[in-house]
């Protein structure tokens, strides 16, 4: 009867990373700052104009979704917004791309043939490799933090993942979620002033 702690012992390790891949279905984060930086010098921030997602001359419930979400962020971390002479600009890109996955998976199965000098059937394993496509759509969406005066890059952000959203609410859900997940990676906050 002992054993059977000891194995739930053991088994315990291998269910909680279970679980923790289960969880980690979220986008790829990535950021890169600069190293000469220091985000304490810059109180105030405003967006380029026009932000590199709205090339086509206007904006969409997805931009305005991605800047408020934006907003939050600097806000919560001390930044003001000042359109007039800005420290800091912000600028956002997103796009969807269609990607396409192709891979195998080694398979094996019996096949059975009559042989009809021991007249009976005899079974034959058989291995073979299956291939196949999944056709997907990937979305990217970074964010950049550029010193206004210098206009010098100072940190860049980006979420990378599959858009399996449906309605524009799921979407504008999960660009929000995307946009509070590449700000985990922010190193700066503002200036007391």
């Amino acid at each position: 009867m002992k054993t059977l702690p000891r194995l739930l012992l053991r088994l315990l390790p291998v269910l909680a990373l279970a679980v923790l891949a289960a969880c980690a279905t979220g986008p790829r984060i990535t950021s890169d700052a600069d190293p000469a930086a220091d985000f304490s010098r810059y109180g105030s921030y405003a967006f380029y104009e026009p932000i590199a997602m709205e090339q086509s001359g206007y904006s969409t419930y997805l931009t305005n979704t991605v800047k408020t979400a934006i907003r939050a962020e600097m806000d919560a971390r001390g930044y003001r917004y000042d359109e007039s002479s800005p420290d800091l600009r912000v600028n956002f890109q997103g796009f969807i791309r269609e990607r396409t996955d192709v891979y195998t998976t080694p398979r094996s199965d019996v096949h059975y043939y009559y042989d009809y000098w021991a007249r009976s059937y005899v079974a034959i394993p058989v291995w073979y490799d299956q291939t196949r496509v999944r056709d997907y759509s990937e979305g990217t969406l970074s964010v950049d933090i550029v010193d206004a005066e210098r206009n010098h890059l100072l940190w860049t952000g980006a979420a990378v993942g599959r858009v399996t959203q449906q309605t524009a609410a799921e979407r504008a859900a999960a660009a929000d979620s995307a946009v509070h997940q590449i700000f985990t990676r922010f190193p700066g906050v503002a200036a007391r002033r």
